[in-house]
């Protein structure tokens, strides 16, 4: 997906396809590529999701812009709305979560990390780390901040499941997943807080490195 990703962007970028052009069809390029039409639709998902193109209904794909857009989109969200309100909301819910947690919390908690730890299908890990947020918060014991969350859960699958097809983000996603919990079982505050940090970071770096065409497994491990 990254490889067809990167060479319809330059493609656009070069001026081969103009503002308004339609792109080749899925069956056209998973031929072109020999890659299976799920991988060329996610491919265009992610052209999509940089504003370089518009899918319209029962036409194709056309270019809509020639570089990418300052901020790309997930859903109905900028990738920068979503950091700002996920940098407000869960950094201090993790605090909360580590002072606050019942055992059952810890219990779902771990339960999820072994989950997606053995997860192989794509969807379902997506499916899986958004319940993890989700319960994050609800292990703060405040109804707000769960709610926070799945208002914007669809934008977050949209984004993890862009990023995670992209080098090693999604193993890393889940070291990352497990400090959070680790923190939040220890009971400390300043730990958990600092995890979710940089868990927000690493996926901040991810969307930019993205934006500028740089494979974020690339770009981290330059880390």
């Amino acid at each position: 997906m990254e490889v067809v990703l990167a060479h319809l962007r330059h493609a656009i970028e070069r001026g081969e396809y103009a503002v308004g052009d339609r792109l080749p069809s899925e069956a056209n390029l998973a031929k072109e590529f020999q890659v299976s039409r799920s991988v060329v639709r996610e491919a265009l998902r992610g052209l999509q999701a940089l504003g370089l193109t518009e899918s319209r209904t029962g036409r194709g794909t056309f270019v809509q812009a020639c570089r990418p857009a300052e901020h790309p989109t997930f859903g109905s969200y900028t990738a920068r709305d979503l950091l700002e309100v996920r940098r407000h909301v869960e950094i201090p819910v993790a605090g909360y979560a580590a002072i606050r947690r019942g055992p059952d919390d810890l219990d779902l908690l771990n339960q999820l990390i072994a989950r997606m730890q053995a997860e192989t299908d794509d969807l379902a890990w997506v499916a899986l780390d958004t319940l993890f947020h989700i319960t994050v918060a609800k292990a703060s014991q405040n109804p707000v901040f769960g709610k926070v969350i799945k208002e914007i859960r669809n934008a977050l699958a949209g984004q993890s499941t862009f990023l995670n097809k992209l080098g090693d983000r999604r193993e890393r996603s889940n070291l990352e997943h497990r400090r959070i919990v680790a923190a939040i079982a220890e009971g400390s505050r300043e730990n958990a807080i600092d995890a979710m940090t940089d868990h927000l970071d690493h996926v901040a770096g991810a969307v930019e490195r993205l934006r500028r065409g740089v494979s974020p497994a690339a770009g981290e491990r330059e880390t």
